[in-house]
């Protein structure tokens, strides 16, 4: 997800994405530790992207 397609999002919508980004991000490392994933980076690039919508939300406020 782009830092412009964050910016736009409502309050209520940061508060989803945040909840699947999480999810996501839970099952990968999960997944990543039983055998490892194709792509590594994934998990990353999702825990940037929870980090990024955990800061837009803390702007909303």
């Amino acid at each position: 997800m782009k830092k412009a397609d964050i910016k736009n999002l409502s309050k209520e919508d940061l508060q989803n994405q945040l909840a699947d980004a999480q999810a996501n991000y839970f099952k990968l490392k999960l997944a990543h530790k039983i055998s490892p994933v194709e792509n590594p980076i994934q998990i990353r690039d999702l825990r940037k992207t929870i980090a990024r919508l955990n800061t837009e939300l803390t702007n909303k406020q």
